[in-house]
């Protein structure tokens, strides 16, 4: 996962919150932006990385309300290249846990439901086609997030279900194995996704900790 450690950039967000911008988000950047496809091709590209870079901040701001509503301090949201994460300033409850680790997905479910029902009535071309990509990336986001595998939302979501109807050590154990078998078909799958959909990321989640897990190691 190409997590920075120190951010290059910082400004305030809503409710104070603040947000760091990781150095890798300037490879994502020259990853997806065009700058030799002539002035249409650039304009798109700019638009894109725009809609996904925001889509991920509204998933993390997601995080953060649910942390604020809890009582749970933000330290901060950081943005990079393969991803973001919200930092909490003390550990949450499992119950706690549960709404903040939600709310992202539900966040990008959100803004793709809101997004496909303007999109019809929408008759510019480019506005159209902003309004689509909205819808798009943010039901991508929402999928990707909610796959069983640490670190993603649904990864720990899976955990904390069993951790319901599990003894603690168990739910380790078999959140650990889903999320491995994921993990080594991460690659493969991304390889799939870049060569026929053009679709690639800078993440991937990482084989040793779930192997940790499934040995009985906490996530």
């Amino acid at each position: 996962m190409f997590q920075d450690s120190n951010p290059i950039f910082e400004f305030r967000g809503p409710w104070g919150v603040p947000v760091q911008i990781g150095a890798s988000l300037i490879l994502l950047f020259l990853l997806i932006v065009d700058f030799g496809g002539g002035p249409v091709s650039l304009a798109y590209g700019l638009m894109f990385f725009a809609i996904l870079i925001g889509s991920i901040f509204l998933h993390e701001l997601g995080h953060a309300w649910g942390c604020l509503i809890q009582g749970v301090p933000v330290s901060r949201i950081m943005i990079f290249g393969g991803g973001g994460f919200c930092e909490q300033s003390r550990s949450a409850t499992r119950y706690e846990q549960e709404l903040i680790v939600a709310m992202g997905p539900i966040v990008n479910l959100v803004i793709w439901a809101l997004a496909s029902l303007v999109s019809p009535y929408i008759d510019d071309p480019e506005i159209g086609w902003a309004i689509d990509t909205i819808a798009y990336v943010n039901l991508f986001l929402a999928i990707l997030n909610l796959l069983p595998a640490h670190p993603l939302d649904g990864g720990k979501l899976f955990q904390l279900f069993l951790h319901r109807i599990l003894p603690a050590a168990a739910a380790v154990r078999i959140s650990g194995a889903v999320g491995l078998i994921i993990s080594l078909l991460w690659i493969p799958a991304m390889a799939w996704m870049f060569v026929n959909l053009g679709l690639l990321l800078l993440f991937f989640p990482s084989p040793i900790v779930h192997w940790h897990m499934l040995m009985g190691r906490t996530a």
